[in-house]
């Protein structure tokens, strides 16, 4: 055969294959297509393409697991905002008790410019840039309120029977996920318990992208100044991996962290601890888990107790082991929300509960024999409106509730993440000391806080820390 013979038969191959896996991949989505159309061209009644094409996606994701999802565009921004824990707004909790009805001010947040501009618990939002919103859906309400950093808002609230204007710049809001026990007389958080001082207390609220950075910061701020430490993760849904990686890293010196599995189960990768930490290893660690606390925090709980490094304490937990990835669509204004792996403790054990799972079966983390603490649904309760008390102080001061939030997050103007505070920048006009008194009874009304306590109490190496760790 001739040499030019051979090239040929070689390039008509090349190309016949790939015309055949790209048939493969578009016989599919042909399907999807004459179905569009056909219901463009001859439903009863018109419907935009658009909305087809989304509950399509949405269709397709809703086949497989519960954590894998399709992205909109409009949801999108918020997503990242999210992830990210920081938006562009004015910083105000919101609600909408009756739609038709006015959406009001639950809160506006610790240090923001609706804080500053004299946004107070109660106000009914009439207009906004003059435009009448006062009948408007809560969710379109927000999204005028939300633009481009520096720009105006000019609002008009009703408060005790008076419309007034207010006019707020948009600014950063940054989300905090790394809260103390209570907050000074300056708002800024007190990461040591009010009715123990020795004791250092911690909350992480999610795992973002300054997770770390905020938890290194607080941890050189304490310089190991405690008997232990209480890590609470209890209502803490997750994050990233990496973030739930690094946090355990600044506790252990060495050890296996976790590992993730893709499709057919191989080892796809191991994280392991470097040298260093940022609390000594003399210092006793309790971590606190509920059934709320799934993922990035059952990665950092299973980690310190398989390491040996905490003990575990409160109730099982949730048991969501597995890895989402975002990949984009339509050249990244919309995405799919995939799970690519499960992932497992450092002892191989699995983590993620599966549909068919028996209380017999090992996921999620439990808490180490005997610091295994229910709690009470008027327990919970109390616990609940002491951590929203301490994080808004406005509330200290008024009678308003803050609804419990819900995925749908269309209650909350500026706080995506339902389990994120903001950041705190100014002081309040909240009596902090009221506040202060309001929340300082940590101990009496959470037995699992008094729980890790008493084992930090039992298993410390120093009868005290020095005077300053107190003040």
């Amino acid at each position: 055969m001739l040499p030019r013979n051979f090239a040929v038969i070689v390039v008509v191959t090349f190309i016949s294959v790939l015309c055949y896996a790209k048939q493969r991949q578009t016989k599919p989505a042909l399907y999807v297509a004459d179905a569009l159309n056909l219901i463009d061209a001859y439903y009863v009644d018109p419907v935009e393409p658009s909305q087809l094409l989304s509950a399509a996606l949405q269709g397709m994701t809703d086949t497989l697991d519960e954590h894998s999802s399709f992205i909109p565009s409009e949801a999108l921004t918020t997503f990242h905002d999210s992830i990210n824990q920081e938006f562009a707004g004015i910083g105000i909790l919101v609600e909408q008790p009756e739609i038709g009805k006015p959406v009001q001010v639950i809160t506006p947040l610790v240090g923001s410019p609706a804080l500053t501009a004299g946004v107070m618990p109660g106000d009914a939002i009439i207009r906004v840039d003059g435009i009448d919103v006062s009948a408007q859906d809560i969710g379109l309400v927000s999204s005028q309120l939300k633009g481009p950093v520096g720009t105006i808002v000019h609002l008009t609230v009703k408060r005790d029977d008076a419309e007034i204007a207010i006019t707020i710049p948009r600014a950063t809001i940054e989300m905090e996920s790394v809260i103390g026990d209570h907050r000074d007389e300056n708002n800024h958080w007190v990461y040591y318990l009010a009715t123990d001082p020795q004791v250092a207390y911690i909350r992480l609220t999610s795992f973002g992208d300054k997770t770390v950075k905020e938890l290194e910061e607080v941890l050189t701020q304490l310089d190991n100044r405690f008997r232990g430490l209480v890590l609470d993760l209890r209502g803490n849904g997750g994050g990233l991996l990496y973030s739930a990686v690094d946090v355990c890293d600044m506790f252990l010196d060495e050890g296996k962290i976790v590992s993730t599995r893709m499709r057919g189960g191989d080892v796809n990768e191991s994280f392991s601890a470097e040298p260093g930490t940022l609390v000594g290893p003399d210092k006793p660690v309790a971590v606190m888990v509920d059934g709320d606390s799934a993922s990035a925090s059952e990665i950092v709980a299973a980690c310190l107790q398989d390491n040996h490094r905490a003990v575990v304490v409160g109730v099982r937990s949730y048991g969501k082991g597995t890895v989402q990835e975002i990949m984009p669509l339509q050249y990244g204004r919309s995405a799919l929300r995939l799970t690519i792996a499960r992932y497992y403790r450092p002892s191989d054990k699995n983590i993620h509960r599966l549909e068919d799972a028996s209380v017999d079966d090992d996921w999620g983390v439990r808490p180490d024999p005997g610091y295994e603490v229910a709690i009470d649904d008027a327990t919970l309760e109390k616990l609940v409106k002491r951590w929203r008390e301490a994080s808004y102080p406005l509330l200290a001061d008024s009678q308003r509730e803050i609804p419990v939030l819900t995925d749908d997050r269309s209650s909350v103007e500026l706080l995506e993440n339902e389990q994120s505070e903001p950041s705190i920048d100014e002081k309040a006009p909240a009596d902090a000391a009221r506040a202060s008194e309001t929340i300082s009874d940590g101990l009496l009304i959470d037995p699992q806080l008094r729980r890790a306590v008493e084992y930090i109490q039992g298993h410390s190496q120093l009868n005290e820390v020095p005077g300053e760790v107190a003040a």
